[in-house]
């Protein structure tokens, strides 16, 4: 399948950027609300099936194929013209509210310790996950309701001429909240430590054959891997650094490797405050790490001077400044931010999604800002930071 050459200079741009090296410019992409869109549309007065990604030329896209523990389609329990209630694949019951940006769990099947330990999985390899369409929830019941959604390998191959193309893997805690809910997730690892690190073991086993499955599915047309796995909050991490490292990192640094073996660098998305175990992130070998949420205390180019070109970032765009501050207020955030860039290493985009608080005109114009300074070698003026040179 032929690439155009914009897009192998953007794939050029991206890899160069998580190598540490100073490509043409810096790379500028993002995760959106579907509230946002239609926002950002409606201000723009574009036709309802403008695509964002394609209107910017923005410079990667993340992939979702079916990650459900349990193939199958969602089992409606009740639907009206305002919401919709359904048990997903990870046997869980959700209700979306089609007016609200995010689902509400009810509950989960998995409800007891009993139940995890009993819990199965279906074949990672299943090839339903890649190459047929169908109800799954992550990709499903989000920010917006969709059932049936098309064969992942089939969104691969049309954005794959255009664009820099990521597939996608949950690790275990990603998973684990979708399976047995949060709350029993925390309360089983005080309650039952070693019996639910068994579960959280078996849950990145699966996920790990998952990413290798994934990749061959893909046969060659992916260019790197999102690793999604929040397991922090605004102040720390949801348990101590030491059972993160016992149970969480081995499976997670295996996946890391896979992907690497096959060429593909990894960004992990991880929500919250993670800087007790940041290194631990470094050492396992992620290539770049996203969102870096400004709310949850962390900046971009603080981390530079603290981490140097150990990690590449990708994000940090505080989201509340995106849709509140005045033009020229974001003018002197963008280009403090940029300093991280120096010396490659940066990928711009927002602090965790655009939401649709953030105005068509502010999210332009700070694309715009990085398109123009964001150009190598970077001019920041007076926003230069000369100890990041």
């Amino acid at each position: 399948m032929e690439r155009t050459a914009n897009c192998l200079a953007k794939l050029d741009r991206m890899n160069k950027a998580l190598r540490h090296e100073e490509p043409d410019r810096v790379p500028v992409s993002d995760f959106f609300w579907g509230s946002f869109l239609e926002r950002w549309r409606e201000e723009k007065g574009l036709p309802a099936d403008t695509d964002i990604y394609a209107y910017y030329d923005l410079d990667w896209i993340v992939t979702i194929p079916n990650m459900d523990p349990h193939i199958k389609p969602f089992e409606t329990i009740k639907e009206t013209d305002e919401d919709v209630v359904v048990r997903t694949g990870f046997e869980t019951i959700i209700r979306k509210k089609f007016a609200d940006p995010m689902p509400e769990w009810l509950g989960f099947d998995t409800d007891t310790i009993e139940k995890v330990e009993a819990f199965e999985f279906d074949d990672p390899w299943d090839e339903r996950r890649f190459f047929s369409g169908g109800d799954n929830q992550i990709a499903g019941v989000g920010d917006g309701f969709v059932r049936d959604s098309p064969p992942w390998i089939e969104t691969v191959k049309s954005l794959y001429p255009d664009f820099p193309v990521y597939g996608s893997q949950c690790e275990a805690n990603e998973n684990l909240t979708r399976i047995v809910g949060p709350q029993n997730l925390l309360l089983w690892i005080g309650l039952y430590p070693e019996r639910f690190g068994r579960f959280i073991e078996r849950t990145n086993e699966w996920a790990l054959e998952l990413v290798k499955a994934q990749i061959e599915a893909a046969d060659g047309l992916l260019d790197g891997m999102v690793i999604w796995g929040d397991v922090a909050y605004r102040k720390d991490v949801f348990f101590s650094p030491d059972y993160w490292r016992r149970y969480y990192k081995p499976g997670l640094k295996a996946m890391v490797d896979v992907c690497h073996e096959h060429g593909l660098p990894v960004i992990y998305h991880g929500c919250g405050n993670v800087s007790r175990i940041f290194e631990d992130y470094i050492e396992i070998g992620i290539d770049g790490y996203n969102p870096l949420e400004a709310k949850a205390g962390l900046d971009v180019v603080d981390l530079r001077r603290k981490y140097g070109h150990q990690m590449a970032f990708c994000g940090n765009m505080n989201v509340i400044e995106w849709a509140d501050c005045t033009p020229e207020e974001l003018r002197g955030i963008v280009l403090r931010k940029l300093n991280a860039a120096k010396g490659g290493g940066l990928i711009f985009q927002s602090d965790h999604s655009v939401p649709s608080n953030v105005s068509a005109e502010n999210y332009e114009y700070v694309v715009n800002l990085v398109r123009e300074y964001g150009q190598y070698p970077l001019d920041l003026g007076e926003y230069d930071i000369p100890d990041l040179a």
